[in-house]
């Protein structure tokens, strides 16, 4: 796309991919900086997940149920019977199993901004940016909260925090500590640093790889649903661009489709690691 006609391709992608923040970032790790867009969005689909829920169980009756309630039980039903095969501790899946519910939706529900049209809310920000009297140019608004690293290694390290908690509840703070010096090698005193150092370099693994799976995937369908918005821009611009259009649609349409289980699949494998990681939680060495 032409400069001087709009932005170019760079600059529309790295537009879309800026986020909405409390302050301009001083460094490359800044903890003082906040994306706005990501805390505002995840938390709105949280409490929009969490109605939907409450409506479900609220509306629920013993008779023939209607489309909705069938969906939620069979929501329900699969994420009890996936918690049953893993965490084996009945008392623990009562808390497990609908905490693992309440993820698949929660993520569910923010990879799914991602099929709607990538212009679509961040044009409105800038409209209301204008109006206002602001310039528009630095509005900025990312609506996937599952693109955002921040997001779902913050999503990462709660389920640490849900396994630690377990890990002092089920063997005891003097059993989880011993087992951090004796586990995998033995308990030789030797063998206690070298124990301690895998321990944690295993929790920090588990919780990287968690939340980078996550944001890996929703990122990169992000930037494909970008690089098909652009396919409308160029023909807007090229003369001999008229099976672009149809190529957008047609592209757009396929990878939304196809998206579709893209964003199922990584909101249930979150929540299956989640669920494996608090099931290792109960395991004794």
């Amino acid at each position: 796309m032409a400069a001087e006609n709009g932005p170019t391709a760079g600059e529309y992608i790295g537009h879309h991919l800026t986020h909405w923040q409390n302050k301009p970032m001083n460094g490359v790790i800044d903890f003082s900086v906040y994306n706005l867009d990501s805390i505002i969005w995840a938390l709105l689909l949280g409490i929009a997940g969490s109605f939907f829920l409450w409506k479900a169980a609220r509306a629920a009756t013993s008779g023939v149920p209607g489309r909705f309630q069938a969906a939620v039980e069979f929501l329900v039903e699969m994420v009890d019977n996936q918690a049953k095969g893993i965490i084996h501790n009945a008392k623990s899946r009562k808390l497990v199993a609908p905490l693992a519910l309440s993820v698949f939706v929660w993520i569910f529900l923010m990879n799914a901004m991602d099929l709607l049209p990538v212009d679509l809310l961040p044009k409105i920000w800038q409209t209301f940016f204008s109006v206002i009297g602001h310039d528009p140019h630095h509005a900025y608004m990312r609506v996937v909260p599952t693109a955002d690293l921040s997001t779902t290694l913050g999503l990462s390290v709660s389920v640490l925090l849900v396994c630690i908690a377990y890990n002092i509840k089920i063997k005891g703070m003097g059993g989880w500590v011993h087992e951090l010096f004796t586990a995998p090698f033995g308990s030789h005193p030797i063998l206690w640093p070298v124990n301690f150092l895998m321990q944690m370099i295993e929790f920090a693994a588990k919780t990287v790889s968690h939340g980078m799976r996550l944001f890996g995937n929703m990122y990169a369908g992000e930037l494909v649903f970008m690089l098909i918005a652009l396919m409308g821009g160029a023909a807007a611009m090229s003369m001999s661009g008229i099976l672009l259009p149809i190529g957008q649609i047609i592209a757009g349409t396929v990878w939304a489709i196809f998206h579709i289980l893209i964003i199922t699949l990584q909101a249930f494998i979150f929540m299956m690691l989640a669920l494996v990681y608090v099931g290792q939680a109960h395991d004794h060495h």
